[in-house]
């Protein structure tokens, strides 16, 4: 079983890991959230093209999500901040829910997981914002990495 890297070995002392050693290199992830609707919000939200008195939910929850991938340094305490190449939060409907995948993407010493996470974990939340007038029944769950390259390891979410 592999360790953790931000503490000492007694789980103390939490620091940001020193990078400097590593090797520069691509590095990309993808994460994926989903938010559950109601059966009947979803229906109203789809006959209006997703467009609530707040705006556009959808266009502004890729927005939001790529605002997220750019703060996540700020948002978790012991990330890097990093020069990220690239990244892109896409939004489908399946149902009555609202898939966000967000792929992120740099040249660099450490992995763009967190980026990819926060992205669309902070789309999914601004949906919900957008959207809470309607209910509150509303659910993101499943925020999950689907895949990294890059790095020591790379990791591909197999699907059953």
């Amino acid at each position: 079983m592999k360790t953790l890297t931000h503490v000492n070995e007694r789980g103390e002392d939490p620091r940001m890991v020193d990078i400097s050693g590593k090797d520069v290199t691509e590095r990309s992830a993808h994460a994926q959230a989903r938010l559950v609707f109601p059966s009947e919000m979803a229906r109203t939200l789809s006959d209006a093209g997703f467009m609530t008195a707040k705006g556009a939910v959808l266009t502004v929850a890729q927005i939001a999500g790529v605002m997220g991938v750019k703060s996540t340094s700020q948002l978790i305490p012991l990330c890097h901040p990093l020069s990220l190449s690239g990244c892109r939060v896409d939004i489908t409907i399946e149902g009555d829910e609202a898939v966000i995948d967000c792929r992120v993407s740099c040249k660099g010493r450490t992995g763009v997981e967190m980026e990819a996470l926060t992205g669309a974990s902070v789309a999914a939340l601004t949906i919900y914002d957008m959207c809470k007038a309607m209910s509150h029944d509303m659910v993101i769950r499943e925020v999950r990495l689907m895949g990294k390259a890059g790095g020591k390891c790379d990791f591909q979410r197999i699907e059953s």
